[in-house]
C-alpha cells in the first residue's frame, strides 16, 4: 500500500486509536513507540497490512475494532 505514509493515524473500525505509522516494512505497518501501552515501552509493535480496510486522508481505518487489532512485537535487538 503505497499510500501509507509516516505519521498517519491508525484507528479501528470503531474509531479507537490504535497507533501512529512509523514506516511500512514488507507486509507490516511499524507503529511508533510513543503509542505503546504501559509495560511495552522501548520496542516497536506492528500491524499486518491485511487489516487495512480504507485510508481516508491521513487516517488508516482497520477492518477490526481497535482493542481487537493484533499488535505483534518486533523480535529484533536494539530497535
Amino acid at each position: 500500500m503505497t499510500e501509507i505514509k509516516e505519521q498517519m493515524s491508525i484507528v479501528g473500525k470503531d474509531g479507537v486509536h490504535v497507533g501512529t505509522v512509523d514506516r511500512v516494512e514488507d507486509d507490516r505497518i511499524k507503529l511508533t513507540k510513543k503509542d505503546n501501552p504501559p509495560g511495552h515501552e522501548g520496542h516497536h509493535h506492528y500491524i499486518d497490512k491485511k487489516l487495512v480496510g480504507s485510508i481516508e486522508g491521513d487516517v488508516i481505518k482497520l477492518t477490526v475494532n481497535g482493542d481487537a487489532a493484533p499488535r505483534t512485537e518486533n523480535s529484533g535487538e536494539g530497535v
